[in-house]
C-alpha cells in the first residue's frame, strides 16, 4: 500500500460541499479541513500498482466545487 496526501483548493463558498461528496464516494482514509493556501487535506491508501495519476483524475479532480490539487507521495513512515 502506498499512502498519499493530496491537498485540495475549492471554489469560495464550496469547501464543505467538496468535502461531503468526498466522504460519499467513501475513498479516503481520513480527511481535514485546513488553513493557507489549500482547503482540505486527504490521507489516501492505494495498493502498490495501482496508477496514482489516474486514480486522481478518475476520483477527485471530477468532482464539482475543485480548482487545484497537490499530490504529495511518500516513501517511507518513520
Amino acid at each position: 500500500m502506498n499512502c498519499i496526501f493530496v491537498q485540495l483548493r475549492c471554489h469560495p463558498g464550496k469547501t464543505y460541499e467538496v468535502a461531503d461528496e468526498i466522504y460519499r464516494r467513501e475513498i479516503v482514509s481520513e480527511l481535514y479541513s485546513t488553513s493557507g493556501e489549500y482547503d482540505l487535506l486527504m490521507k489516501v491508501y492505494l495498493e502498490g500498482d495501482q496508477d496514482i495519476g489516474k486514480w486522481i483524475n478518475d476520483n477527485i479532480a471530477n468532482i464539482p466545487g475543485i480548482s487545484r490539487s497537490l499530490t504529495t507521495l511518500t516513501f517511507k513512515a518513520f
